[in-house]
């Protein structure tokens, strides 16, 4: 519940000051199977990230949001795209990773209610559309990297 009123309080925040923001996602894919997470404070499925902190490149911000939220630690990555969001009052930048090769270790955070695996051809109703949009890309092939709105 104290997740949840911290995000609605960063809503306001974001209505009042109109930041700009730098994230990070990471798709997990491994046995034509991406592993997405349900977050404890919004509703629906997302790729595994979040924002970069001071001092942070953007390797280090993947990796680590990957182990925080799905317990993984991540082998190789590469760049799939970057990806720009100006809803909600927000100037948000997504730069999306792609990593095949990851083990994971140990469980998610507390801001983590739920982690699951997907079939690439079988994704969650409620996964965002911008997450749904970037597998998609990534089942057809796209050439990467990618540059657009999220």
């Amino acid at each position: 519940m104290f997740i949840r009123i911290l995000y609605y309080g960063f809503r306001v925040y974001c209505f009042i000051f109109r930041p700009i923001r730098m994230g990070v996602r990471v798709m997990m894919i491994q046995d034509e199977k991406v592993w997405l997470v349900r977050q404890t404070y919004m509703p629906g499925w997302f790729m595994p990230g979040g924002g970069l902190k001071k001092g942070e490149t953007l390797d280090e911000a993947a990796r680590r949001e990957a182990r925080e939220e799905t317990g993984a630690e991540l082998g190789e990555v590469t760049l799939m795209g970057a990806y720009s969001n100006f809803t909600d009052w927000k100037s948000d930048h997504n730069i999306v990773f792609i990593c095949t090769d990851f083990t994971v270790k140990s469980k998610p955070d507390a801001e983590i209610a739920e982690l699951k695996s997907f079939a690439l051809n079988e994704l969650p109703d409620d996964i965002w559309p911008g997450h749904r949009r970037r597998l998609q890309e990534y089942q057809a092939g796209i050439k990467n990297p990618q540059f657009g709105k999220w």
